[in-house]
């Protein structure tokens, strides 16, 4: 029997590990005015605590919730992306963004600003991103939210951006059938210009051959476009989409991409560590880097990241880094 797709856990690890690069492709605004860099993650267990009055116990992810500064200046706020690959009615899902809103806003007396990505695949009609409540005197309340539906995007628009988010979510966007075996080939070729660490390839690569399963007729399609590449970025998409479909073929793709994800999440925390100390102190001891790296539990490199963007010095930090390794 073939285990079902945890699809919310999929798309959380995809935007956490690739936070910078969604908000980028999808809210490039946010970048005007936030440290976008310095970011940190929620901790998953208190996003739970605040959600579980709306969810009753029903989700199984809980969403993504990043603590972003303001540029010059020591306020932040807070950014919201609900993943969604279910098709809610219009009403609920509105509302539902809404109760989050409040739910974060009472909890952490912060801005929020709420992103809601549609995974699912119907229906295509447009969901309605506001909230209204108003009376013939008084409009009470009016809640908007930053509403990415894919499965009304065209591909093609993201060709061209050099983006791994671009590279992954092409593959769920709106495709005519005829094109599946393209789209598959471009999403490979997006990938192999772009300098990411094997683990990062990997989880794009499985993500992209989940999502975007080929019959055997498109995949002799998909073969002669491989074939029609440039020599090197053949080479490149081969090396790291040959790995992936043998794997697939021994344990199923679902399940490599499952064994996957803690992998990449583990070095994905460690990337922000090193990335917010070097906004911070610039240069960070070989030495630091190396206990760090020694590093392979999540709630530890978790709770570093929070003392690398707040610990006053360097010093302090390889301190506390000491008393966790």
């Amino acid at each position: 029997m073939t285990p079902s797709i945890d699809h919310d856990a999929i798309f959380k690890e995809l935007l956490s590990t690739f936070f910078v690069d969604f908000i980028e492709l999808f809210a490039p605004r946010v970048l005007d005015y936030a440290e976008i860099q310095g970011f940190s993650l929620e901790p998953t267990e208190t996003v739970r605590e605040v959600f579980a009055p709306v969810e009753k116990g029903k989700k199984k992810t809980v969403d993504l919730v990043a603590r972003v500064s303001f540029r010059d200046s020591e306020a932040c706020f807070l950014i919201h992306i609900e993943s969604q690959s279910s098709a809610y009615s219009e009403e609920d899902l509105r509302w539902r963004m809404f109760y989050y809103f409040s739910r974060l806003h009472e909890k952490f007396q912060l801005p929020v600003y709420p992103i809601a990505l549609l995974t699912f695949d119907k229906p295509e009609k447009e969901r309605n991103s506001r909230c209204l409540v108003t009376f013939p005197d008084c409009k009470v309340l009016e809640f908007n939210f930053v509403s990415i539906q894919l499965n009304r995007l065209n591909w093609r628009d993201f060709l061209k951006r050099e983006n791994p988010v671009a590279s992954a979510l092409m593959a769920k966007m709106k495709i005519a059938p005829e094109e599946r075996a393209q789209v598959k080939a471009e999403c490979l070729r997006l990938l192999a210009t772009l300098e990411l660490n094997q683990k990062k390839m990997e989880l794009i690569s499985g993500f992209i051959g989940t999502y975007l399963r080929l019959n055997e007729q498109e995949e002799e399609v998909f073969e002669q476009i491989l074939d029609s590449m440039e020599l090197k970025t053949k080479e490149r998409v081969m090396l790291f989409y040959t790995d992936w479909e043998e794997k697939g073929r021994e344990k199923g793709r679902q399940e490599v991409l499952q064994e996957l994800l803690p992998e990449v999440r583990r070095e994905g925390r460690k990337e922000d560590i090193f990335r917010v100390l070097k906004a911070r102190f610039q240069d960070t001891p070989l030495t630091l880097k190396e206990l760090i790296e020694k590093i392979n539990d999540l709630e530890t490199l978790g709770n570093l990241l929070v003392q690398a963007a707040t610990t006053p010095s360097l010093g302090e930090f390889e301190s506390v880094v000491r008393s966790m390794a």
